[in-house]
């Protein structure tokens, strides 16, 4: 009996070292966390009936009462019988992946067994098939609560599951007094080691899981002190200096060979390997990326192909394409890269995925505040314009006037100037207003300017049909038509015109200021509207606003755009909103 304990744990300790390297794998920690799903029950069938078909080559000869010392045991003489680790790795099965993992591992195991023949086989078959069912009844019940069996739990049911075995043999084999002899030979080896082998086991799978929870918890901690770290930058926008900030913090946090930031059109920044030719400023050119952009779901790429780098010895192997949204629909991409494709695994995808909402919601949050900054500076220009003392003073020098000449056009004037006013007023507390509005605003403010200087200018306005209700921000026309008359004409006394156009176009509308004056410096074009512009007619700092309201409101493709041929047209294209969309 001793010698056939040594010889046990001699087995026992190939299948010991072979379950510790098991457990070690990304494989089998990501079966353990998805073991409900069908196509893992497969995986722990195929795993474990490996291990059990290695228990049955790999067992101890038993006859009549003697070892028989042997290599692999593909057969067995007709009165031998097998003293092996079976029972232990079918109620592992089982408590892992429950009934339908135990049976079929026992069912395939107990096959096998069959086929190696020896003394009254057939009840191998029923002994393990047995096994297998309790064992996955119980690993069952756990799963429903979310648990394994503990180690002590573990070397009782190692002892149960055998004592099962032994109980089988008694009551099925063909000659009790033979069957008697054999359970009395190797009873207590084989309850001892697969009671101690399940402890093993059971004891390896809960240093795993723990070791993984320790590893998301520091995970946690570090996630957010990555978010801490990238708020300040994704706050910007997606813009290069902060986002290259941004990405060299996600790398020095996280595990990846690479990381990439894009909006909807070209690379933003990269930091990390293949930075040599992955550089900023590029367009999106691989499939993978503006497949993400188009569908709006997590892409993976297990290989260079499915990247789709044009260059030939770029070293990422794998990556992850995260899209970056906000409510205004997709503004780019996150891409974490690896130069091992071994690395990526469904952590480092969760990992992605929870990092691309935290940035989403740090580019939301720039994307208020710089809203709320530039409507509070919109509304600070509206009050500011209420009491600016030249555009005052000089509409009631214009209805002081036209009171002696024409009381009723002087009551009208008064009317319109309280109308600016007023609309002034509303529009600084909105976002988008009507056509309509915008509109009526222009007309106070021409009609006033029109007053003073009679003959001097002619507004002309089109807008298409039913477009009246359309939602514009506002002052996006009155400030260009305001801007017409301060700088376009210059001391030009007569033929001076304002073209005002709004049109649809499929799912846009195109809103189009154009004067026929003097035009815009050359040198000075390519800074209009992006930053203040300085000349003695004023800074140019209400197009530079307007055009900042207009990208955070609509995007790039909203932007103030502008041509110099025969005086000046300033035109930008929103998308089609009315009122009830």
């Amino acid at each position: 009996m001793l010698q056939l304990f040594l010889h046990m744990i001699e087995r026992l300790g190939m299948i010991i070292l072979i379950a510790y390297l098991l457990v070690q794998t990304r494989l089998f920690k990501h079966i353990l966390a998805k073991r409900d799903q069908w196509s893992v029950k497969v995986q722990l069938i195929l795993i474990f009936s490996v291990f059990a078909l290695l228990s049955n080559l790999n067992g101890v000869e038993v006859s009549s009462g003697e070892i028989v010392v042997g290599n692999l045991l593909t057969s067995l003489s007709p009165g031998s019988s097998l003293a092996n680790t079976r029972a232990l790795t079918i109620g592992i099965s089982g408590l892992i992946g429950g009934p339908v993992v135990g049976v079929s591992v026992g069912l395939i195991s107990s096959l096998f067994r069959f086929i190696q023949g020896g003394l009254d086989p057939i009840v191998y078959v029923i002994s393990s098939v047995l096994i297998g069912g309790v064992s996955g009844g119980i690993g069952y019940v756990l799963a429903k609560e979310g648990k394994l069996p503990s180690v002590a739990m573990g070397s009782l049911l190692g002892a149960l599951f055998e004592s099962i075995q032994m109980v089988i043999i008694l009551a099925f084999s063909h000659n009790f007094w033979d069957a008697w002899e054999l359970v009395q030979f190797i009873f207590w080896p084989m309850m001892l080691i697969n009671s101690l082998g399940m402890a093993i086991f059971l004891s390896f799978i809960q240093s795993t899981r723990m070791k993984e929870v320790q590893d998301r918890a520091v995970q946690t901690h570090d996630v957010l002190r990555l978010a801490n770290a990238t708020l300040p930058y994704f706050r910007q926008g997606l813009k290069t200096t902060p986002c290259m900030q941004a990405a060299q913090e996600i790398l020095n946090y996280i595990q990846v060979s690479a990381v990439s930031i894009t909006d909807t059109k070209e690379v933003i920044a990269h930091v990390g390997a293949g930075s040599d030719h992955h550089k900023p400023g590029r367009q999106i050119l691989t499939e993978m990326s503006t497949g993400v952009l188009e569908t709006r779901q997590v892409k993976i790429a297990r290989d260079q192909e499915e990247i789709g780098c044009p260059h030939h010895h770029c070293p990422l192997e794998a990556a992850i394409v995260v899209p970056l949204m906000t409510r205004k629909g997709i503004v780019g991409t996150l891409k974490l890269y690896f130069t091992d494709a071994q690395d990526l695994t469904y952590i480092e995808k969760n990992l992605a995925e929870g990092l691309g909402n935290i940035f989403s919601t740090q580019i939301e949050l720039g994307n208020s505040e710089t809203e709320a900054r530039l409507l509070q500076d919109a509304e600070i220009k509206s009050l500011q314009a209420q009491i600016n003392p030249h555009f005052l003073f000089n509409a009631m020098n214009t209805i002081s006037a036209m009171i002696r000449i024409d009381s009723e056009k002087a009551r009208e004037l008064l009317l319109k100037l309280s109308g600016y006013f007023r609309a002034n007023i509303a529009g600084a507390r909105s976002n988008l207003i009507s056509l309509d509005q915008e509109l009526s605003h222009v007309n106070a403010y021409t009609t006033l300017e029109t007053t003073r200087f009679p003959d001097r200018y002619t507004i002309n306005i089109t807008v298409g049909s039913g477009l009246d209700d359309l939602l514009v921000p506002p002052f996006i026309i009155q400030v260009l038509v305001e801007n017409a008359f301060k700088h376009a004409f210059a001391e030009r006394k007569t033929e001076n015109i304002i073209d005002i156009s709004v049109q649809a176009a499929d799912d846009q509308a195109t809103i189009r200021v154009r004067d026929n004056g003097i035009g815009i410096n050359s040198e000075k074009l390519d800074q209009v509207g992006k930053e203040a512009v300085y000349s003695d007619s004023g800074t140019g700092s209400a197009l530079m606003n307007l055009n900042k309201r207009l990208v955070h409101l609509f995007g790039k493709e909203a932007r103030l755009r502008f041509s110099v041929e025969q005086g000046t047209t300033i035109y930008c294209r929103i998308p089609m909103k009315k009122r009830g969309d």
